[in-house]
């Protein structure tokens, strides 16, 4: 084979788009999960690369003919697909954070499973809402936004233009902060009703003070936040539904906070 005959141009400017999708598909739970193997990974940007080059090479510059300002070329690209797939990632993380708050009131502090996804322990109920979010992500199609955020995000910001220095990293600071908000209504209803539970248990045992309430506590609460927890899933569910409706509004104005 006559290497000169390769298209270099074509095969660089490949790359480029391949580094962008490879940042924002990492952020799509399930499928990139330290669980799924390398090779299902790279198979998948792959594919999904050469899906949406053609579509993309246009607005693709001509590019750095030196070595140095191609690899920064590379790294900003993955950047840019980093922070496009952090806008969904923070919903995941405000899931799995207002879940351990919920099984540490409940009881459960010390009841923590092996989550395959991060490979690490997490509280029993964290895990219970993660599959659940991850189930919508997928009954929702949101995984079609990082599509068609990957095309938009060309026209709004062309390789080589990212920029951090103005208004982009305090919208991302503004959004993280959200995550904890987000985590507190996840865990509002529960969270409530434990107040109360333990409001009636004091008086209880004033009232009746050979009553064992601390015995007493660990089941009522258990029972009592399951139930809840199997009342309120419509709730979590619209609450997921209208966080992940808005991504794609934040993955825009990110984009153009980063022009």
């Amino acid at each position: 084979m006559d290497l000169q005959l390769l298209p270099i141009d074509q095969f660089q400017r490949f790359l480029v788009c391949t580094a962008r999708v490879a940042g924002f598909m990492s952020a799509i739970p399930v499928l990139f999960s330290t669980q799924a193997p390398m090779v299902m990974k790279a198979t998948l940007v792959t594919m999904i690369s050469l899906v949406l080059f053609p579509i993309m090479s246009p607005f693709i510059p001509h590019l750095p003919p030196e070595t140095g300002a191609f690899i920064s070329l590379i790294i900003n690209e993955t950047l840019v697909g980093l922070i496009i797939g952090l806008m969904v990632n923070l919903i995941f993380t405000a899931v799995e954070l207002g879940g351990t708050v919920i099984g540490y009131q409940m009881g459960f502090a010390a009841a923590n499973v092996f989550d395959p996804q991060n490979q690490d322990q997490t509280a029993l109920i964290s895990e219970f809402q993660n599959v659940f979010s991850i189930l919508l992500f997928l009954a929702f199609n949101v995984h079609h936004i990082f599509i068609r955020a990957a095309v938009k995000s060309y026209t709004l910001l062309p390789p080589g233009k990212l920029d951090l220095s103005h208004a982009a990293i305090p919208y991302l600071l503004s959004l993280s902060s959200k995550m904890f908000t987000l985590s507190l209504q996840f865990s509002a209803p529960i969270l409530s009703i434990l107040l109360l539970s333990g409001l009636i248990l004091g008086i209880l045992s004033r009232t009746f003070p050979q009553l064992n309430v601390f015995l007493l506590s660990y089941p009522l609460n258990i029972g009592i936040s399951f139930v809840v927890i199997a009342l309120t899933l419509n709730v979590v569910a619209s609450l997921l539904r209208r966080e992940f409706d808005a991504a794609p509004e934040r993955i825009d104005t990110i984009l153009r906070l980063m022009n």
